[in-house]
C-alpha cells in the first residue's frame, strides 16, 4: 500500500489562548527561534513583542485583542511547523482554516513568512480600525438548527465542522438573545474568544483598507498545494484575494476534507494551538479510512509529548 500522505492544518481565530506554546518556548530551540525571529518582526509592526502578551496572562483569561490573537495564532503555527520540517517530518499539502490560511500558504511557498506575518497584523488593523464588535459562536447541533429565524435573522453561518457541530457570527447585541434560545433549547454551545463577527457581512468595511494594505503582496504558485477550506477545493495557485475570503466567507471544513478522503489516505496533522480541526477529523473520516489524525498542541499542556508523538510515527517525507 502506498505511505498516506501528510496534511498540515492550521486552525484560526477562536484556537488561541494565553500561554500556548509556553513549554515548547522555554525547552525546543527550533520553536523558539523561529518564534523571536517573527516576534521581531511584530516589534517593528505593532510596536510590542507578541510573545510577552502570550506568556503575560494565564490561560483561563480570555485571549480576544485581534491586535495580539492575529499574529499569536500565525507565529505559533508556523513555528510549529518548522519544528517538524526540520526534524524531517514535511508536509505534502497544507490546509488552512479562516486565519489558518495565512500559515497554510506561508509553509507552502505561496508567499513568504514575512509577507504573510505584514498580511496578518495589516488584517488585524483593517478589524479593529473598521467593524464593530461582535463574536462567533460554536454549536453541537445539526448545522440545520441554523434555518430557525433566532439564529438565521440574527447571525450569518460561519463555519460547518461535522454533522454535529458549526459557528455562527453575530454583532454584539444579537449573542444573548442567541445564546438564550439555545440554552432553552438544551443546544450546547460556546463563546468564542474573538473580537469581531469573522466569516460574516459584519466585518466587510475591512476589506477595502486591507485590500490596499496588500495590494503589493506577492502571492501565486507554491511549492506545495494549499486546501482551501472556503472554497473546500485543493488549490496549486493563490488568487491576490485568497487571504480575504479565507476570513470572510463561511468555512467548509467538512468538505473540504471529504474531498481529500476521495484521494486519500492521509496522516492529518493538527498544528493550531487547540488541535480542534485534529478533533473535527476524527468525526469526518469514513469508517475503513487508514487516514490518521494528531494534535500537535492542545490547552491542556502536554506539548512536548504530543510533538514526540507525532515525530514517532510519522515517516519522514
Amino acid at each position: 500500500m502506498p505511505p498516506a500522505s501528510t496534511v498540515f492544518m492550521f486552525s484560526g481565530q477562536g484556537s488561541q489562548y494565553f500561554q500556548m506554546g509556553r513549554r515548547l518556548y522555554q525547552d525546543d530551540d527550533v520553536f523558539r527561534r523561529w518564534m523571536i525571529h517573527l516576534d521581531d518582526f511584530a516589534r517593528e509592526w505593532c510596536g510590542e513583542s507578541v510573545i510577552d502578551v502570550i506568556h503575560s496572562r494565564g490561560k483561563a483569561e480570555a485571549f480576544d485583542r485581534t491586535a495580539h490573537s492575529h499574529p499569536a495564532i500565525f507565529m505559533v503555527e508556523y513555528a510549529l511547523a518548522r519544528c517538524l520540517i526540520e526534524r524531517g517530518v514535511r508536509p505534502d499539502l497544507c490546509l488552512g482554516a479562516s486565519l489558518g490560511s495565512f500559515a497554510a500558504a506561508a509553509v507552502a511557498g505561496h508567499v513568504s513568512v514575512e509577507d504573510a506575518m505584514q498580511a496578518v497584523v495589516a488584517q488585524a488593523e483593517a478589524f479593529e480600525g473598521h467593524c464593530e464588535r461582535g463574536a462567533m459562536i460554536a454549536i453541537l447541533a445539526d448545522p440545520a438548527l441554523y434555518a430557525q429565524p433566532f439564529l438565521s435573522e440574527r447571525s450569518e453561518l460561519a463555519a460547518v465542522n461535522f454533522s454535529g457541530h458549526f459557528a455562527v457570527a453575530a454583532p454584539q447585541a444579537a449573542l444573548a438573545p442567541i445564546e438564550e434560545e439555545l440554552r432553552a433549547r438544551a443546544v450546547s454551545f460556546q463563546r468564542l474568544a474573538v473580537s469581531y463577527a469573522f466569516h460574516s457581512r459584519w466585518i466587510e468595511p475591512a476589506q477595502a483598507p486591507f485590500a490596499a494594505a496588500t495590494a503589493a503582496l506577492p502571492l501565486g504558485r507554491g511549492a506545495l498545494p494549499v486546501v482551501c477550506c472556503e472554497q473546500a477545493a485543493v488549490l496549486d495557485e493563490l488568487p491576490q484575494d485568497f487571504f480575504w475570503r479565507a476570513v470572510r466567507q463561511p468555512i467548509r471544513f467538512g468538505e473540504a476534507i471529504a474531498q481529500l478522503e476521495r484521494s486519500g489516505p492521509y496522516r492529518y496533522l493538527d498544528l493550531g494551538p487547540s488541535g480542534t480541526l485534529a478533533t473535527f477529523a476524527k468525526y469526518l473520516l469514513p469508517q475503513g479510512t487508514r487516514s490518521t489524525t494528531q494534535a500537535l498542541m492542545t490547552p491542556y499542556g502536554q506539548d512536548e509529548k504530543l510533538m514526540a508523538a507525532v515525530l514517532a510515527s510519522a515517516q519522514p517525507a
